[in-house]
Parts: structure tokens; sequence; C-alpha cells
């Protein structure tokens, strides 16, 4: 057996695609999170005095507020995530596309993979094959990410800047507040945390990737795109060990089956 895979049977090594696995993770979570069907302007509004009975105020109040903890957790996953999946399209075409001399310099390769995620971007047409168009770093799909990219950092390592985390302005005489405005009960709960999430800029920020990775799609020649966008859409895929050739092995469904006696269902529908 041993000679025959040495001389008769190519070595492939299964793998996870990181950029498809992250887009299906995303699209989940985006899922959860529209299927919660929230509409925080209309409850906001919401009061106790809405209610003939304040136990039916407070189970009401409690549902609404475990939708919008729920969706709290989900924002920040999917913001999080989302300059994450730009960067792993990036690493793809990286790792699918890269120059033959630099892809067989094992340190200059990691030289490559290993810079800024501004400047792999920048220099995606000269370490690359397959590109028809340099990329233009200043053009507003890219300025557009690089915001994202920044929002994120704030977001996920808890940075404290002031100026995207407040959240309103208060006045003391002496120990008695004075609100320039008046918040609501939901105003001061989950309308800070669901604010502080971007619960309000989740869509325009998913557009905005989806944009920035077909920007970069359209930069590269026909036939390679057609490559990427069979590669790119794919989870599970293969690496010749002898060729480095990328390959997709199998279909994406499962098929299982067992043998066994027949049920009385079986038997029935048989007889009829």
């Amino acid at each position: 057996m041993s000679r025959l895979r040495a001389e008769g049977l190519e070595k492939w090594t299964q793998f996870i695609n990181p950029f498809a696995r992250i887009k299906l993770a995303v699209g989940r979570l985006k899922g959860e999170l529209d299927a919660l069907s929230l509409s925080p302007d209309s409850v906001k509004q919401m009061s106790i005095f809405d209610f003939a009975s304040l136990e039916g105020g407070q189970e009401a109040w409690n549902e609404t507020a475990g939708k919008y903890s729920s969706a709290v957790g989900l924002c920040f996953g999917i913001r999080s995530m989302l300059p994450v999946m730009a960067e792993a399209f990036v690493n793809l075409l990286l790792f699918v596309l890269v120059r033959p001399d630099i892809k067989g310099d094992k340190r200059l390769l990691e030289s490559v993979v290993r810079q800024p995620i501004d400047v792999r971007i920048r220099s995606l047409h000269i370490n690359c094959q397959g590109f028809a168009s340099p990329v233009d770093y200043t053009s507003q799909p890219c300025s557009k990410y690089h915001s994202i990219v920044n929002e994120r950092n704030d977001l996920l390592h808890g940075n404290f800047a002031i100026e995207k985390l407040s959240f309103g302005t208060v006045h003391f005489n002496n120990k008695v507040p004075v609100f320039i405005e008046y918040p609501t009960f939901w105003d001061r709960s989950f309308g800070v945390e669901l604010a502080a999430v971007g619960f309000d800029r989740i869509d325009d920020e998913l557009r905005t990737i989806e944009s920035f990775i077909e920007y970069l799609l359209s930069l590269l020649q026909p036939s390679v795109r057609e490559h990427i966008e069979i590669v790119m859409a794919k989870r599970d895929l293969g690496l010749n060990a002898k060729t480095g050739r990328i390959g997709i092995l199998f279909p994406d469904r499962l098929v299982d089956m067992r043998a066994g006696p027949k049920t009385a269902t079986e038997d029935s529908d048989a007889d009829g």
C-alpha cells in the first residue's frame, strides 16, 4: 500500500477556507439578528403606563429586554468580524495568486503575508498574478473599508475614544441633575447599548465590505475572477502536496445511508 501511495496516488491535503468560514459565520449571525425583527423606534416609546397591570408591563419589558440583549451580542460579533472577513479575502487572493518567485521563497512569502493589511492590499497587483488593473487604495471602496477597520479597532480593543462613546451631557445643581434632554427609560438602558455596538450601522458596513470585495474582484482578469469566485464560495478545499495546486475535491452535500429491514410504513406503502 505504501508503494502504491508513493507511485500511483495523488496526495491532497484537505483544509478549511478561512474566508468562506468567516462569511458563513457572519451570515448566520446576521440571520439571527434579522429573525429578532427589532424595531427600536417603536419599542423605545414603551412605558409601564401602556399596560393594564404592572405585571403585564414587567412581562412585556422582560421579553423585549431579552431580544435586545441578544441583539447587542450579535451586533458586536458581526461588526468585529466584518473587517476580518475582508482581510481573509485579501489573504485568499495572496494564497491563490501570489507570484511563483515569491511563493517559492519562504522568507519572501512570509514578509508579504505579514505586512500591515493596507500594505497587503496596495501591493496585491504587484505580488500576485492575474490582475488586469492596479489597486487604488484611495478609491471609495478602499477608503470606506479602512474606516471600518478603524471603527473595529476601537470596538474590539476597548479603546477609550470618548467622542465615540459619549451618549449625553448632564449638568448638576449641587446634587440635582439637570439634563439638556431628558432621556426615556429605554434611551438610558438598551438605547445606549445598541448605539455603542452600532446596531444602526450593521447593514451599511456589510454593504461596504461586500463592495470592497467586489472592487478587488473587478480588478482581476475575467478568467482569474471566475476561478476566484468558485474558490471563495467553497468552505472545503484541497491542496496538492506535489504541485501546490488548489482544488475542490468533493461536493458541498454529504449523504448518509444504511441497510436494514423494511419498516411497517414501508411495508404498507408497498402493499398499497
